[in-house]
């Protein structure tokens, strides 16, 4: 064979494999967009051959728009693969790279839907491999699936999406990954006496359409029904307003807040934003904390729903658990009793010298050791003042007693006191519980977050945000706060400035509530427009005026409804006997689940005697600080501090009181009674009754 042949020959045989890759790759992609044609009854539309967003030739093999959110499509015909450590190879070569870039154009496309409220994590990537079945593994956020069940992997998801949102997305789609129009395939050379390409392109169709019939109307209808019967999702969680969904993934190049009156989606905000960050920083955990030690648990919850895939790589956890599990995994000895603390604070009070019981007592106006104990737990441990030329140069803003520099002796005296007994005892009460883990962090830094973020943000202590600002620093994207001074409902006595923190150009206020109707978020602002309140980012804020017709708070609402009713009652046996009348009538005539009503209390032996009440009414429940995020169908029953960051259809107050119409603004105790009333309200979505008696 001449030179000149054998040239030809090879030239030859390299464009016959060329043309060999494409003809399958083509064929592949016709195969998969065939077989999933009946998902076009059920409400998803298959947009083939879409160009990829950026490049010149690139292209997408399929873009999946459906109830189920937005998938991205590349299809292989491969055989010779593996998935390791989250690394992809084909035969020796490392093809991770090349899958990856599939994963950026989800998170690239992720911003594109944001315009139309789409929360990000609802753009998926997934690798379908012909000749091949069930979830197979991944790499990085790219799913590689079998493409005989891609349908399945699809529909698992469930509805996350309603058909106007579906036609919404599918706008953006059709938009922004335009169709794709590619080269010809130049002609095989005619020196090759072997067979046509054509006759090769039949035998890889009939190879990959041997077992690629189109999906029966039955294998349609058990994929859908398998993910009808898992549990629903809330609406809220897949789209959220445009607002929301941006911010989401907005990048802060530093420490950032995110505040908002109750029921405008900051606590949604920041669990799509845990999830965010887990998916785009995989080297560490986002840590998701809060002060109530029960929401983080609801938290877990909703996340496993929302976005299963970076479960593990998120932790929900109360900020004093998570002090005490560093104390335990550091063998650091402590010894928390909230009841052994109070007993000791007690005996410390009742055995101070007169001389600064009664200048307290004089300052409080009462004999009342209450407020005291709030300055020595919030303002000097809180803060972790170790001196008392600290505590006599302190501000302290959200105080209302103002205190000269005997009165703050006096204050040391007593803090003086209660520390030693809390060492004679060997007792640690709660705060020193942050104050120890927080000195332990300053010795030995802690390693593998990535992120914070911090719910509910205004009730956690200095101490507490310096040690959880520790973990992370001012790198982009790494703390972030969520909060509301509106609905502080413990002592205050700090500014953020006082940790190092700045949030210079990195606030962003909610301002639409999405929750409540209209008519309840006017009682709840009505509850607290003569209160005033300091915000932890240096900002004082006077309380709302009382919502009007116009104002931006209801702009955003689109929802009318029954007022709240307010009872009074002459006996308790009467307003008991309406309480459980109530919840009969909320679940039996307003169509709501008994798991969709909760009851609010102020205190824990108010908690017991409704459950009481309610099981001797042959009704379910479920105390609050049981309540884990997964549906149930029983009343919900807890106190107000409980509720936190939830929301329920309809919630009964029992045994309010009938506040008055002004309030002192100096007054502390009363001001904290308001906001608290205004968190309770603001948790009722649809109706709000409250008794007194």
């Amino acid at each position: 064979m001449s030179a000149l042949s054998a040239s030809f020959e090879s030239e030859a045989a390299s464009a016959r494999a060329e043309a060999a890759r494409y003809a399958a790759a083509a064929i592949a992609e016709r195969k998969l967009a065939h077989r999933l044609a009946p998902l076009l009854a059920h409400g998803y539309h298959l947009l083939a051959d879409r160009k990829w967003p950026g490049s010149k030739s690139a292209q997408l093999d399929l873009i999946v728009v459906g109830p189920s959110g937005v998938w991205i499509v590349d299809s292989k015909h491969w055989n010779d693969f593996t998935i390791a450590g989250g690394s992809m190879f084909r035969g020796d070569a490392d093809v991770t790279d090349d899958v990856l870039r599939l994963a950026d154009v989800a998170n690239d496309a992720e911003s594109a839907f944001a315009e139309v409220g789409l929360a990000p994590g609802e753009v998926r990537s997934v690798l379908a491999m012909h000749g091949h079945s069930k979830q197979i593994g991944e790499v990085g956020p790219v799913e590689v699936v079998g493409a005989d069940d891609i349908h399945r992997h699809f529909a698992k998801r469930g509805n996350r999406l309603s058909i106007g949102e579906v036609e919404r997305v599918l706008a953006v789609a059709i938009q922004y990954f335009p169709a794709y129009v590619g080269p010809q395939i130049e002609s095989i050379p005619t020196v090759i006496a072997e067979p046509a390409v054509d006759e090769l392109v039949d035998e890889i169709s009939d190879e990959l359409f041997e077992d690629g019939a189109l999906l029966t109307e039955a294998e349609v209808l058990e994929a859908l029904t398998l993910a009808q019967l898992a549990e629903e999702i809330e609406g809220w969680m897949t789209f959220l307003h445009p607002s929301q969904a941006k911010l989401v993934r907005r990048t802060f190049n530093g420490p950032a807040r995110i505040r908002g009156s109750a029921g405008t989606g900051k606590t949604v905000v920041g669990l799509h934003r845990a999830a965010y960050l887990a998916r785009m920083h995989p080297e560490g955990k986002v840590l998701f904390t809060t002060f109530v030690k029960t929401l983080p648990a609801v938290m877990a919850n909703l996340l496993k729903r929302l976005d299963p895939s970076v479960v593990e790589r998120v932790e929900f956890v109360s900020v004093h658990k998570w002090a005490l599990d560093v104390l335990r995994q550091r063998g650091i000895r402590h010894n928390l009793s909230g009841r052994e603390a109070s007993k000791v604070w007690n005996t410390t009070w009742k055995s101070l010298p007169a001389e600064h019981t009664e200048r307290l007592a004089a300052r409080a106006g009462s004999r009342d050791d209450e407020y005291w104990r709030e300055e020595v737990d919030s303002v000097i441990k809180g803060r972790g003042f170790t001196t008392f030329e600290a505590y006599a140069e302190c501000a302290r803003p959200g105080r209302s007693i103002r205190l000269n520099m005997d009165d703050r002796r006096a204050v040391w005296a007593l803090y003086r006191a209660y520390e030693d007994g809390l060492r004679a005892a060997g007792i640690h009460d709660f705060n020193d519980i942050i104050l120890l883990a927080e000195r332990s962090l300053q010795q030995q830094p802690l390693e593998g977050y990535s992120a914070v973020i911090v719910d509910e943000a205004q009730d956690l202590s200095l101490a507490m945000i310096r040690m959880l600002h520790s973990l992370v620093g001012d790198a982009t994207d790494a703390f972030t706060l969520i909060g509301d001074g509106q609905q502080s409902i413990y002592p205050g006595g700090y500014v953020l400035s006082e940790a190092g923190i700045s949030l210079a150009g990195r606030g962003v206020v909610l301002s639409v509530n999405y929750r409540n109707t209209v008519a309840i978020l006017d009682f709840a602002n009505r509850t607290i427009a003569a209160t005033g309140y300091v915000d932890i980012d240096d900002t004082a804020a006077p309380a709302p005026d009382a919502a009007t017709d116009d104002s931006p708070e209801l702009a955003g609402l689109r929802r009318e409804g029954t007022p709240p009713i307010f009872d009074h009652f002459a006996t308790p046996a009467e307003h008991d006997a309406a309480l459980v009348r109530r919840v009969r009538q909320a679940a039996a005539h307003e169509g709501y689940s008994l798991g969709d009503i909760a009851v609010l209390c102020d205190t824990n032996w108010q908690v017991k005697k409704v459950m009481a009440m309610v099981k001797a009414a042959d009704l379910d429940c479920i105390n609050l600080e049981d309540y884990d995020g997964t549906t149930v169908h029983k009343v919900k029953v807890g106190t107000i501090k409980r509720a936190k960051g939830l929301e329920f259809k309809a919630v009964l107050l029992p045994w309010t009181p009938r506040l008055p119409d002004t309030v002192n603004p100096d007054d502390e105790r009363m001001s904290r009674a308001y906001r608290e009333r205004y968190v309770a309200a603001t948790r009722a979505r649809d109706r709000l009754w409250l008794g007194s008696c």
